[in-house]
């Protein structure tokens, strides 16, 4: 097929390659524009960006799909197709309309739960025990389409949203072309009005660990919010990001160091924590970070 891919970060890029090793024609790849990035602030392309030079491919970054001009354009590639996957811009109805099959949208969710910006983080932080893939014919609405293809998995005890995404990026990428060899046969299924909910954007003020919380909660959210924003609490004075988490067994004042091993007391049971950042330094497995940073058992955090 004749497709437009539409797609900005880390996460979209395998989605890429599988419909070009696919066989599939890109007709041209929109992403967002370049940003100032690194020390020296520079315009840096994104990872899609980036790729897509790397393939050959048509690459375009406008800052907006809302103008006639803009529209022309990309109703001019005469597409079969539109793939989107974590584009950043939202697509007005003619640009919906323009491909011969409309636009396609790969979410990283079980929909109708988790719509919006942050579905792999908020899962995670919630509990959920499972999460997928939907390949969803958009409409204007937010994650409202119907969706055309799902695929659940489970969510690991110990896994992170780093990990987490990784996975569904993969999945993802199996899902669409999966979902494009089967266009005209595949039925497309309304999402009910029960269940839905809505994945706000993570905002960095989330991110502070309240250890009088139940240790479910404190795991939750470190791994949820692990890489970005990184939960964080302080550790002598000192901001510490916690990367990665389990249960633990133990009971103590919320916030007390149990042991010599990061077993750190909640508002009900523990958690131990397995990987950790200090400010300025790398993230470290919590042997590493231990001989650089001592932290004695019953030190309160």
């Amino acid at each position: 097929m004749r497709v437009i891919f539409m797609g900005t970060p880390d996460f979209s890029v395998p989605v890429l390659d599988a419909l070009v090793d696919a066989g599939h024609e890109i007709a041209a790849v929109y992403c967002q524009p370049p940003r100032p990035a690194g020390r020296g602030k520079k315009d840096r392309p994104t990872p899609v960006h980036a790729r897509a030079e790397a393939l050959g491919l048509d690459v375009r970054h406008p800052v907006s799909l809302k103008g006639a001009e803009e529209q022309a354009e990309f109703a001019a590639l005469g597409a079969d197709v539109a793939v989107v996957v974590a584009y950043g811009l939202i697509l007005p109805q003619a640009v919906l309309d323009a491909p011969k099959h409309g636009c396609l949208n790969i979410h990283a969710s079980l929909l109708p739960r988790w719509r919006g910006a942050a579905p792999i983080h908020r899962a995670i932080m919630a509990g959920d025990a499972e999460t997928g893939i939907c390949i969803m014919q958009m409409e204007a609405g937010l994650d409202t389409g119907p969706v055309l293809l799902r695929r659940a998995t489970a969510i690991e005890a110990e896994e992170t949203t780093a990990q987490l995404h990784d996975r569904l990026s993969a999945m993802g990428a199996g899902l669409i072309v999966e979902a494009l060899e089967k266009l005209t046969e595949l039925v497309p299924e309304v999402q009910p009005e029960d269940g839905v909910t809505y994945a706000s954007k993570i905002d960095k003020s989330e991110a502070q660990i309240d250890w009088s919380r139940p240790a479910e909660d404190v795991d939750r959210k470190i791994r949820g919010l692990s890489p970005f924003p990184g939960a964080w609490c302080e550790i002598d004075g000192q901001r510490v990001k916690l990367l990665a988490s389990r249960l633990a067994d133990g009971s103590g004042e919320a916030g007390e160091v149990l042991d010599d091993s990061l077993t750190v007391a909640c508002g009900s049971g523990a958690v131990e924590l397995l990987r950790l950042q200090r400010a300025g330094k790398g993230a470290q497995d919590r042997e590493i970070f231990l001989r650089g940073f001592p932290v004695a058992k019953g030190v309160r955090l």
